[in-house]
């Protein structure tokens, strides 16, 4: 299997990790910037942890939470955009990625499942 950094949903999920951390950067509300922050950041940082890992098995394992990262934060993004803290169309563009990206871990989960005994 490719490096980590080769992967597709590793490359979108490191991306729109970083345009949260710009987008919160200023904001005053750190329990909220911290939990969209660290929701974003957890998507990548278990692809590639779980690519580093020794089995198929623990792979998925990873890619599985890295998947329940995803969906914190949507839940945080619809929260946000409520709260007025999200501009409703950025945060529509964020919900996007978001879901595709576990859509992509969907895939690459069953795939790995697939091919363990």
């Amino acid at each position: 299997m490719a490096r980590f950094e080769e992967l597709e949903v590793w490359k979108r999920s490191a991306r729109l990790s970083a345009e949260l951390y710009k987008a919160f950067a200023e904001l005053r509300d750190y329990g909220f910037r911290d939990q969209i922050t660290r929701a974003g950041l957890s998507i990548p940082s278990n692809i590639a942890e779980g690519h580093e890992r020794d089995s198929e098995r623990e792979m998925a394992t990873f890619m599985n939470y890295a998947k329940g990262s995803a969906g914190e934060l949507r839940t945080q993004i619809y929260i946000g955009m409520d709260i007025g803290y999200i501009e409703r169309e950025q945060g529509k563009r964020w919900l996007a990625e978001a879901e595709e990206i576990s859509r992509m871990l969907y895939a690459l989960i069953r795939a790995i499942r697939a091919r363990t005994p």
